[in-house]
């Protein structure tokens, strides 16, 4: 946009400049009618400046509120993941087996206490001097639904794979994908949508402009994601300014 800009600048600098050889030059006559026509034109130029300049700061605007909206949606689900790993050890594929496990799933409160406990083997060789050893002991004090651990009385977890209202074309949803590294099988996931899909109205260069992001202040790549398949991490690629939920 830059470029376009200094463009623009250009020519009704050049334009001025042509106003001002015509008010030398020009026969007096003619000067009316070429006056009126080139500060026309140097109007127009002035107002395809500013327009290129505001529908910028509007588009950065509007893709900042889609984002955080969306972003809240990618931590809802990645909280979602991250219980499910805790209690099955791996990550859902698939919006309908995260969900019904939100509903059905609960999480084991545990206490940890040590203990002092008489080792047998120990006093058998000893002779049958006493020999204690210590020990950790696992209580199971209750189990806690994961719906109300996550989510209380709210039933958002329902629609998390539909994007949030306004953002995208009607019915798109995000990406949801869950498997194991290959070299050490550790449980990964990834919950994503792309940036075409959240600025599918917008103009396609300024969207094509961002897909290319690459700086810590914005979010990184093509899409929006949380997780990774090619990876063991459980963040997002946005930057802190863009949350609006604590994560």
């Amino acid at each position: 946009m830059l470029k376009v800009i200094l463009v623009v600048v250009g020519l009704i600098l050049l334009t001025i400049g042509i106003v001002w050889l015509i008010d030398k030059f020009v026969p007096k006559k003619l000067k009316p009618i070429l006056n009126i026509v080139l500060w026309a034109l140097i109007v127009f130029l002035g107002y395809l400046t500013f327009m290129s300049v505001y529908g910028e700061i509007k588009f950065n605007k509007l893709k900042d509120e889609r984002y955080r909206s969306v972003i809240a949606k990618l931590i809802d689900i990645r909280d979602a993941q991250l219980a499910h790993r805790t209690v099955n050890k791996n990550f859902a594929g698939n919006f309908d087996d995260l969900i019904r496990f939100i509903d059905t799933a609960k999480f084991t409160i545990t206490q940890r206490r040590d203990s002092t406990i008489i080792d047998e083997e120990l006093t058998r060789r000893f002779g049958g001097v006493e020999t204690t050893r210590d020990i950790v002991i696992i209580d199971t004090l209750d189990f806690v639904s994961v719906r109300d651990s996550l989510f209380g009385d709210d039933p958002r977890y329902k629609t998390m794979m539909n994007l949030p209202e306004g953002v995208g074309p009607d019915g798109a949803k995000f990406k949801l994908e869950a498997g194991k590294l290959d070299d050490s099988g550790i449980a990964i996931f990834e919950a994503s949508v792309s940036k075409d899909v959240i600025l599918h109205d917008q103009e396609k260069n300024l969207v094509e402009k961002e897909k290319e992001v690459m700086s810590v202040d914005g979010v990184r790549g093509p899409k929006l994601k949380v997780g990774s398949m090619q990876e063991d991490v459980t963040k997002g690629n946005w930057p802190k300014n863009l949350i609006t939920k604590k994560e």
